[in-house]
């Protein structure tokens, strides 16, 4: 039997990134993410073997994926981005995981819940929704630390400060950081999306001091919580906040955090950003409490390699 051929033209061409490709694929990735952050073309690299493909129609780039390992901190896995014409990812897809490299057991896909078009495909594909995460964002311009300030004076009363740490701290300090930042990956609860990648002692202090304003309160000396906010243009993003068990349960945590935030307004940063899983309750409820908005869930989407 003779199979009449149908017409293929009106398909889109699929072809590795290139570094021409760079401007379009920038504007597809931010409007996949609704202005969320807004990415330009010098993110995005040509590299080999190419780990993302875009599809072409009519000389234009309307559908863009990448597949690439997820990161250190979630080793066996691969993660799938997609941005542009919902009708080229499904294409998109089977084209990289027919090239992907081998030693991986899992495919990961994050998207927030509004995401319309990349929501239906994981569905679709028959990919499994994992994990829920939560951003919150606060608008520092109308921040008031006044209404922490009894928790702050109580505080301080029973020994506790509150301070920015010292670039130039002494050693002892960054061992105690560290320490608490070890602490903290052990006792917080995470899935994929929120967990950091391994960090050393010297790679923390030096993520610290280039990029970032660390807090710490001690108690007769001794660092017994911290709180890290990255700083990034007008936004400053919370990492790492955790007080030491035996220190909890009494408003520690969200009177250093109202610290810092007091100091970047002071600064003049103008909005904070944060969040984690769905199943970190303690920090919902300091955030909340700080006046934090919460956002659309982000879903993080999970299928197994065969």
């Amino acid at each position: 039997m003779t199979h009449a051929l149908h017409p293929t033209a009106h398909l889109p061409t699929l072809r590795p990134f290139r570094q021409g490709d760079a401007p379009a694929v920038a504007r597809l990735v931010t409007e996949s993410v609704r202005g969320h952050w807004t990415y330009t073309p010098e993110l995005f690299r040509e590299v080999s073997p190419p780990t993302r493909l875009v599809a072409e129609q009519d000389g234009a780039v309307i559908g863009t994926a990448r597949l690439a390992p997820f990161g250190p901190g979630v080793p066996d896995a691969l993660r799938l981005d997609l941005a542009g014409e919902a009708g080229t990812f499904t294409a998109l897809t089977l084209a990289l995981l027919a090239e992907a490299q081998g030693g991986f057991a899992r495919v990961l896909g994050v998207t927030r819940e509004d995401f319309g078009e990349q929501m239906a495909f994981f569905q679709a594909a028959g990919f499994r929704n994992a994990w829920q995460s939560w951003g919150a964002h606060l608008d520092l311009t109308t921040f008031d630390p006044a209404p922490f300030e009894p928790l702050q004076e109580r505080l301080f009363l029973a020994g506790y400060e509150p301070e920015r740490l010292s670039p130039t701290a002494p050693e002892s300090d960054w061992a105690a950081v560290f320490a608490l930042h070890e602490l903290g990956l052990r006792d917080r609860p995470r899935n994929p999306t929120t967990t950091p990648d391994p960090l050393s002692p010297e790679r923390l202090r030096e993520t610290i001091v280039r990029e970032e304003a660390a807090f710490v309160t001690r108690l007769g000396g001794e660092i017994v919580a911290l709180t890290r906010l990255s700083l990034r243009g007008p936004e400053v993003d919370s990492e790492d906040t955790v007080t030491h068990p035996a220190h909890r349960g009494r408003g520690v945590a969200t009177a250093l955090k109202a610290h810092a935030l007091g100091w970047a307004k002071a600064e003049g940063y103008t909005h904070a950003g944060t969040g984690g899983t769905v199943l970190n309750l303690p920090m919902l409820r300091v955030n909340t409490r700080l006046g934090y908005r919460v956002e659309r869930m982000w879903i993080t989407w999970e299928k197994a390699l065969a």
